[in-house]
């Protein structure tokens, strides 16, 4: 069974604890800004909403990737980017509707969520259980798509 993580927006405090879990397990600093989760405002801080690759069905990021960097585990049902075959041509940070791959400039290559080899560490780190780990075919997906198309909209007027 695949697992997928699932978000519940109306439980995040805004603490920031799941970038920095997922800095730390990835880059080894506590650093946000190199986090592959990232916990968005709305409204001035009033909502909190952490986000980060849907591991879409049909993943842009891939389809755009030049070198097939970017593949399918079946294992976990999460597309990873396979480092030695980026070239940091950034076709699927375009690609990606929801912004949730970035060109990190340290290595020259992209980073998406890879769910920290099935032990997503944002999930344990998230003291409200805003971000939790579950059964994929449980997830609501189309639910947290649609909000955040809605919520974008909102921002971009």
């Amino acid at each position: 069974m695949q697992k997928a993580l699932h978000i519940k927006p109306e439980l995040c405090t805004g603490c920031l604890q799941c970038e920095l879990a997922c800095s730390y397990e990835h880059e080894g600093l506590f650093n946000p800004s190199m986090s592959r989760i990232k916990v968005f405002e709305f409204e001035h801080g009033r909502h909190t909403v952490p986000y980060t690759c849907t591991q879409c069905a049909e993943a842009w990021c891939m389809k755009a990737c030049p070198t097939e960097a970017i593949h399918l585990d079946t294992k976990l049902g999460a597309k990873l980017v396979v480092e030695s075959a980026c070239v940091g041509c950034k076709a699927c940070t375009l690609a990606c509707p929801f912004g949730t791959i970035e060109f990190n400039p340290v290595s020259g290559k992209v980073d998406k969520c890879d769910l920290c080899g099935g032990n997503p560490k944002c999930v344990e780190a998230c003291p409200t259980a805003a971000i939790t780990y579950i059964d994929a075919d449980s997830t609501g997906y189309d639910r947290m798509r649609s909000w955040a198309e809605r919520t974008h909209l909102e921002v971009s007027q």
